[in-house]
């Protein structure tokens, strides 16, 4: 039996982070669960640190996704964010890829080895940023 497609999304993580800010951006990335498998690149390029409130906005946008067998990868993490990722020990939960274009491409490659299962090998992809 074939399944859909999956839905890649692109997003800008947000440069600064306050309560109201977090619930907002994880009501975005909500947003795009509704999909099997949906997988997720977060672009990180803003977040020059990565504080408790952001991590723990990654870790929730991850379970979000592994609840519907789906992934999150990050991209364009600075040296800064990704030391703090590693001191917690949260740098091995997540694929960590230098540009945009390599987390998504990664995905594409998952997709193709999916389709030998049966799986619909197409990903459709929404971006909300121009992809280097």
């Amino acid at each position: 039996m074939r399944r859909r497609a999956c839905t890649l999304e692109v997003k800008k993580f947000p440069k600064e982070l306050n309560a109201a800010l977090g619930r907002s951006f994880l009501g975005e990335v909500q947003s795009y669960l509704h999909d099997d498998r949906p997988y997720i690149v977060l672009d990180c390029s803003n977040a020059a640190e990565m504080d408790t409130p952001a991590i723990q906005l990654l870790l929730c946008c991850l379970e979000e996704a592994i609840k519907r067998s789906g992934d999150v990868k990050l991209a364009a993490v600075s040296a800064g964010a990704r030391s703090a990722l590693k001191l917690v020990g949260v740098d091995r939960l997540f694929e960590i890829f230098d540009t945009n274009a390599e987390a998504v491409n990664s995905f594409r490659r998952l997709s193709v080895e999916r389709a030998s299962q049966g799986v619909e090998p197409s990903i459709s992809q929404r971006t909300t940023e121009k992809l280097a």
